[in-house]
């Protein structure tokens, strides 16, 4: 492909696919290991929300230094961090000595880290390839992070089961050494983004305070109709499936699936797989008309919410792999058009900023998701997946009905004048 000739960007896609694999072992362990612990969904909803609440409150002075320093230096040190902090909580795991606090000192530091890296990695891919490439570039780097999600979660949730850990027989050995081995993919990514050439700042953006580079993105956003929605209802949207997702999926092969961390580990896996055919599908097929641009693309989340929906009445393993199957596709395929809709009319200068503030509408809501269904898991697990896959299915359908919705597809690229149209 004509986006790997680009030394910078073969740097990123090897760094990032190593992290990534990596993480989906973290992304397995936390949650399995408040449960060994507590046995309890609240604790692990508390876990979960603890991670969430700083990584939202601070989502938007990462994005503004990501504009600030480049997305090159916040990734590289806010991988650092995540490497000390993954380290250390190892090590207590493989040691026996792990207590419900260290995951809570855990959460809060790795969802500050989280704050400043997300935005640098959504504003790195546009700053390193040209315009027409984006779709490309986008399409391999989460196509590669869903294979991750496809590959790195089932191997981590076998390896877990088979040093001991299940529901009759928790075990915190293959917890710590799934924790080492995210660890150990964070050298991986310091070493190629150390390589990277540094993307060059504007003077404007060197000058600006912190105060004044926030609110220029916020009056981007303000002016521009559409992305204010898009905001309302990632939030919306983000609050009803979030947590049932990440509260409900390791609750249910906890209690529901023999085969436990095993099981938890192939739904992940089977998701990341369908959100890897999703991606490779909406880059493949041709562009859907700009009049059926967002009928495809939100039309498709509604679809995600009904399976989820569906997920509650999931009693067995088998039936739990397809529809976290199909769970994937259809939000693969959605994320990765609104993703390159969105890069391709933000002006360079402003995307750290603006994808920050996008990511805080979108994750904002996500700890108070994630500590109510620590509660309501408790109580009614399908009750649970039945309000936030249908409720999300019903707000993505009365998303359709705003005239700047169904218009968005209609609007011109950076190229095409779209980032003067939009704050004008």
């Amino acid at each position: 492909m004509q986006v790997f000739k680009n030394r910078d960007f073969r740097l990123l896609w090897i760094g990032e696919a190593i992290s990534t694999l990596g993480d989906q072992f973290a992304l397995i362990a936390l949650p399995w290991l408040a449960l060994v612990l507590t046995g309890s969904g609240i604790a692990l909803g508390t876990v979960l929300a603890l991670m969430a609440v700083p990584r939202a409150a601070l989502m938007i002075i990462g994005g503004a230094y990501t504009d600030r320093l480049s997305p090159r230096r916040v990734m590289l040190v806010s991988n650092a961090v995540r490497l000390v902090a993954v380290l250390l909580l190892a090590g207590v795991v493989l040691a026996g000595a792990a207590q419900l606090w260290m995951l809570y000192a855990f959460a809060l530091v790795f969802g500050i880290a989280d704050a400043f890296f997300f935005p640098a990695q959504t504003s790195i891919v546009p700053a390193l390839v040209p315009s027409e490439q984006l779709g490309q570039a986008n399409a391999i780097v989460q196509g590669t992070a869903q294979l991750s999600v496809f590959l790195g979660p089932a191997i981590a949730g076998v390896m877990i089961a088979v040093l001991g850990s299940s529901a009759a027989s928790p075990s915190t050995a293959g917890i710590g050494v799934a924790f080492l081995i995210d660890a150990l993919s964070f050298v991986a990514s310091l070493v190629t983004l150390w390589l990277i050439r540094r993307v060059a700042q504007t003077a404007a953006t060197q000058a600006a305070s912190v105060v004044s580079a926030i609110g220029e993105a916020v009056r981007f956003i303000w002016n521009w109709p559409s992305m204010r929605l898009i905001v309302v209802l990632s939030m919306l949207l983000n609050f009803l499936i979030v947590g049932p997702i990440e509260v409900g999926m390791p609750v249910l092969a906890y209690t529901r699936l023999p085969e436990g961390a095993a099981a938890f580990g192939t739904i992940t896996a089977l998701f990341g797989l369908g959100s890897l055919i999703g991606l490779g599908a909406a880059a493949a097929l041709p562009a859907p008309r700009p009049s059926l641009f967002s009928t495809v693309a939100i039309g498709a989340i509604a679809l995600a919410g009904v399976f989820l929906a569906l997920m509650g009445t999931v009693f067995a393993t088998l039936p739990a792999l397809a529809v976290a199957f199909v769970i994937g596709v259809t939000l693969g395929f959605s994320n990765l058009m609104t993703m390159t809709w969105i890069q391709r009319r933000v002006p360079g200068t402003l995307m750290g900023r603006v994808m920050s503030v996008l990511m805080l509408g979108s994750l904002g809501l996500v700890p108070v998701s994630e500590f109510i269904a620590g509660i309501f898991v408790q109580a009614n697990l399908s009750g649970l997946l039945l309000v936030g896959g249908g409720g999300m299915a019903v707000l993505a359908l009365i998303s359709l009905l705003s005239p700047a919705i169904r218009s968005m597809g209609h609007e011109p690229t950076i190229e095409q004048g779209g980032s003067a149209a939009a704050a004008a």
